[in-house]
């Protein structure tokens, strides 16, 4: 992929202005990113509207450039060259509830409730307001620092449950097929461990979520148990949390097989394997992306070499050429 300052400093030109407004150039994706490392996406979009995802579409179709669906970033890590193409965040798409809520339409059902929720929505924060709205079944969630839209991207989940478990559909904009929502019944989203049949350029916008009504104390209660585990068993600082696939679920983890082979504190550059949880790998700040990528092959070699396993990584490598940068 050719870096953001490259010789297409004219496509993205002309991508940007056939979006219009909500495309800016040559924006930082750090920020974008737990790990908070990477470069500049060539354009960067903040849709305001269903017509701007069109444009986006428009662009797409008349240069040709790739489009990254940009969530909260915790299981992105973006090279060090940037991302050559247009990169879209929803966080500016109007929320689906009155008031600017991140969740709208509550539906009670015979097994419960069905909640209508912004892709966009932060899963912490989404699941202390259904706690404290007295909607419970998604406090698991609130250890998870991912918008919904990528969460079933991901199938994310912990502490028992996950996307699938609670998922009834989901309103996805493809971007490759002219930006046309479609909404996508929870059995064929391809949902499996830790993946999904999302595409890259798709965007997930809104989801409805199956759950039930309970009292708000023991779901606060139940939340606040999962942040002091978290707090005590996993580091903070820059990292996307859990870096590999547990290649047999509930019996064979993949934080177990790099602590078996001694390789907790490894470090590359500025990256390095976590000493607190051998699943995630830090990154110092100023730390360049392709640290951490080193120290994520290293680890992948040497658990393939004295184990037999070879780890899947759930991080997203976006901009990467096939040299690694």
């Amino acid at each position: 992929m050719a870096d953001v300052t490259s010789d297409d400093t004219g496509l993205f030109d002309r991508a940007a202005s056939l979006v219009g407004g909500s495309a800016q150039r040559n924006v930082p994706l750090a920020p974008f990113t737990t790990y908070r490392v990477g470069g500049h996406a060539a354009v960067l979009v903040r849709p305001t509207s269903f017509a701007d995802l069109a444009a986006v579409a428009a662009a797409r179709e008349a240069t040709g450039l790739p489009v990254l669906a940009v969530g909260r970033g915790s299981n992105m890590l973006v090279a060090d060259r940037g991302f050559a193409g247009l990169a879209v965040t929803l966080a500016d798409l109007p929320a689906v509830g009155a008031g600017g809520e991140m969740f709208g339409d509550v539906e009670d059902t015979s097994h419960g409730v069905v909640v209508t929720v912004s892709g966009a929505a932060s899963l912490p924060s989404l699941a202390r307001r259904l706690a404290s709205s007295g909607i419970v079944g998604f406090e698991w969630a609130v250890g998870i620092p991912g918008s919904i839209g990528g969460a079933v991207k991901m199938n994310a989940g912990g502490h028992g449950s996950d996307m699938a478990a609670v998922l009834v559909d989901a309103t996805v904009v493809s971007i490759a097929s002219g930006a046309g929502a479609l909404v996508v019944a929870r059995d064929d989203l391809g949902l499996a461990f830790r993946s999904s049949g999302v595409g890259d350029d798709d965007l997930v916008v809104s989801v409805r979520l199956a759950l039930r009504r309970g009292e708000p104390a023991p779901a606060l209660e139940r939340i606040s148990e999962i942040v002091r585990w978290r707090r005590e068993h996993q580091p903070g600082g820059q990292n996307c949390g859990s870096v590999f696939v547990n290649p047999v679920p509930g019996e064979v983890s993949a934080g177990s097989l790099i602590d078996a082979i001694g390789l907790r504190g490894t470090r590359i550059g500025d990256a390095w394997v976590s000493e607190k949880h051998a699943n995630f790998i830090q990154a110092a700040p100023h730390a360049r992306s392709a640290d951490v990528l080193a120290v994520i092959e290293h680890v992948r070699a040497a658990v393939a070499a004295e184990t037999g396993y070879v780890l899947r990584s759930e991080v997203r490598l976006v901009g990467f050429g096939e040299d690694g940068r």
